[in-house]
């Protein structure tokens, strides 16, 4: 996997580039960055060219004013004129998910299709509520350092604890002992993590009312029932306002986290069938 910084006509953007064939770009969830790939999981890289972009505040790719996912959308279109990719296919995960929404609405002749993929669809937290709150303290800029930092270091003294612990971040699934290669995937991705400003931003976006009825490509939205991160209700809703879309409820362990899992391969065979129709 290649990592490079791209000086685009809108800003700095880190992008990681693997493989060759049908470019599909990937939006990533909430802490991660250009680094993680645990949702390449089943692409074989002989046939596409996956591209995965720091979204704005993660990873070397700067916040500066693309606050908004309308801005982060105009800043990834700019990799891809940098890229001279005409189009692509948008995979957008977790919190990815607004800016996913927004590139396909504003850039059609650029999205051939959309992916969402345990997506936000729609305002995620309640300002009043406990988890918007908590995440301002844990993941402020400064803050969420040290907590990934810790993560970390436990991961590696006690990889079934910190994994057991988090478990429930993910799922609606009753507890259990969790497979060994599973917790693995888990924290693997869990080295990549670091919120810098981009945590702190996801939990304050929103797109303007009515955007993701202007969707008309091709849509896969793939959503576990069990996801306890971001509420089934986003799948709903974003199939209810994408006309031409395609709603996969998955019933699995992991919830949010469908790469991982002994059922994760029918999840993600069900998203190549989608990509290949």
């Amino acid at each position: 996997m290649k990592i490079e910084i791209a000086h685009t006509a809108k800003g700095p953007v880190e992008y990681a580039t693997i493989g060759t064939g049908k470019p599909v770009l990937f939006l990533h969830g909430g802490h991660s960055n250009c680094r993680e790939t645990l949702f390449h999981k089943g692409f074989d890289t002989s046939k596409y060219q996956l591209i995965t972009p720091s979204r704005p505040g993660y990873g070397n790719t700067p916040l500066n004013m693309n606050v908004t996912p309308k801005l982060a959308a105009e800043l990834v279109v700019s990799l891809l004129h940098y890229l001279a990719v005409d189009n692509v296919i948008v995979y957008g995960i977790s919190a990815g998910g607004l800016t996913a929404i927004e590139m396909a609405a504003n850039y059609p002749d650029k999205v051939e299709k959309l992916i969402l993929a345990s997506a936000v669809s729609k305002e995620w937290l309640d300002k009043n509520g406990k988890i918007y709150k908590t995440a301002k303290k844990l993941f402020d800029p400064i803050t969420e350092k040290f907590v990934w930092g810790m993560t970390r270091l436990f991961s590696g003294i006690f990889p079934g604890m910190i994994a057991t612990n988090f478990y429930p971040q993910f799922s609606k699934n009753k507890s259990h002992p969790l497979d060994k290669n599973d917790i693995k995937e888990l924290l693997t991705a869990f080295n990549y993590y670091n919120s810098k400003q981009g945590f702190i931003t996801d939990i304050e976006h929103t797109i303007a009312p009515g955007l993701i009825s202007k969707v008309t490509c091709p849509t896969l939205i793939i959503h576990s029932k069990n996801d306890n991160s971001v509420p089934f209700e986003h799948a709903a809703y974003a199939h209810k306002m994408i006309s031409n879309s395609k709603l996969v409820v998955l019933d699995n362990e992991w919830g949010h986290l469908f790469w991982i899992g002994k059922d994760s391969h029918e999840s993600i065979k069900k998203t190549l069938t989608f990509i290949e129709q």
